[in-house]
């Protein structure tokens, strides 16, 4: 069996339906479902099984102490975070509690569990922590690709408690030797997306008839990874990676934000076309965010040279795809905006 906490959320729940799918292995899924953890998101497959699924926050170290001597996972795998920038400039703390404490208590409920272990099952278990190319800071539009060798520059709260988490990991694995992995991906875009990030917000806004707010001039950049490709990506690292390294998974799609919301318009522009003019009318600027990072973008020659990974979608391939997703599931997008959602939508923009 394998863990995952935060299991329900956006590449959580895309990773439980991969594996099952190609793993065939048991996989126990932890999540306290906040605000983005949805169980619709794993509808499908909650009679199979070879899955679980367990309510809980990870902050609580014991429960999660337990729930590994119950169940004896021969890896872990950490997707739960907070992770909307927008959100923790207005909610700073509760990414710190989650990011930062949440993080330490399923290292130390790990670790604790790991070292009464056999010889044997130490060999073979792995912590694996998904962070993200945030912790690296903001680029200019002409410097190199952030590699894994690139010092920590985190810009907002999230960044800044994600490196934290990334440094606790590390400090684990050096510290107590703690068999770990972490990856940083660029942004990811698939299905199951909640619809504060940018891609499913612009998609729904364009298909009830509302503005299309882009921060700014429109012009930051970032590197857009398709959910599965990520997917397939942590699955690789967890069998083949080596114990104590740091991976980039990116998409190989540098794009503005301008260009990404205009490409959005233009698929919905031929697949749901509207009775008058184009979803781009419906495109207007807004204030620019707080320490808004100018651009990411991740050098992925490591995994490349090391795992021999490549993201099989293009962006326009994927993208596609994405959009398709959303237009056939409006029953999914509607259950998911609440008037906790809209309320947030209210305050940010």
């Amino acid at each position: 069996m394998i863990f995952v906490t935060g299991g329900a959320g956006f590449i959580g729940s895309n990773f439980i339906h991969q594996w099952l799918k190609f793993e065939k292995e048991d996989i126990l899924n932890i999540d306290k479902l906040s605000y983005s953890g949805n169980l619709e998101n794993l509808k499908n497959i909650e009679k199979n099984p070879l899955y679980k699924f367990v309510q809980q926050d990870i902050v609580d170290q014991n429960k999660i102490f337990d729930l590994l001597l119950e169940y004896k996972p021969r890896a872990f795998i950490h997707f739960a975070a907070e992770s909307h920038v927008d959100r923790s400039i207005h909610s700073p703390l509760e990414f710190v509690k989650t990011n930062l404490l949440g993080t330490f208590s399923v290292l130390e409920a790990t670790r604790l569990y790991w070292s009464n272990l056999t010889e044997k099952e130490k060999e073979v278990f792995r912590f694996f922590h998904i962070s993200t190319d945030e912790v690296y800071g903001s680029l200019d539009d002409n410097d190199p690709a952030f590699d894994e060798e690139k010092k920590y520059e985190p810009n907002s709260p999230y960044s800044a408690t994600k490196a934290g988490s990334d440094h606790l990991v590390r400090a684990y694995f050096h510290t107590y030797g703690l068999p770990v992995l972490t990856t940083n991906c660029s942004n990811n875009y698939g299905s199951f997306q909640f619809p504060e990030k940018l891609i499913p917000h612009m998609i729904c806004n364009a298909l009830e008839g509302k503005n299309l707010p882009i921060y700014g001039d429109g012009k930051n950049i970032r590197d857009w990874l398709y959910v599965e490709d990520h997917c397939e990506a942590i699955r690789l690292v967890l069998s083949k990676g080596k114990v104590g390294e740091v991976y980039n998974v990116g998409g190989n799609n540098e794009l503005k934000n301008i260009d990404v919301v205009e490409t959005i318009c233009s698929i919905l522009d031929e697949l749901k076309p509207k009775a008058v003019g184009s979803y781009k009318d419906q495109i207007v600027f807004v204030k620019d965010r707080l320490g808004h990072d100018r651009r990411y973008a991740v050098s992925t020659k490591k995994i490349e040279s090391m795992l021999g990974f490549m993201p099989k979608e293009s962006f326009k391939t994927g993208f596609r795809k994405t959009i398709e997703w959303y237009l056939n599931n409006p029953e999914w997008v509607a259950n998911v905006q609440s008037g906790d959602y809209k309320k947030w939508i209210k305050i940010n923009y």
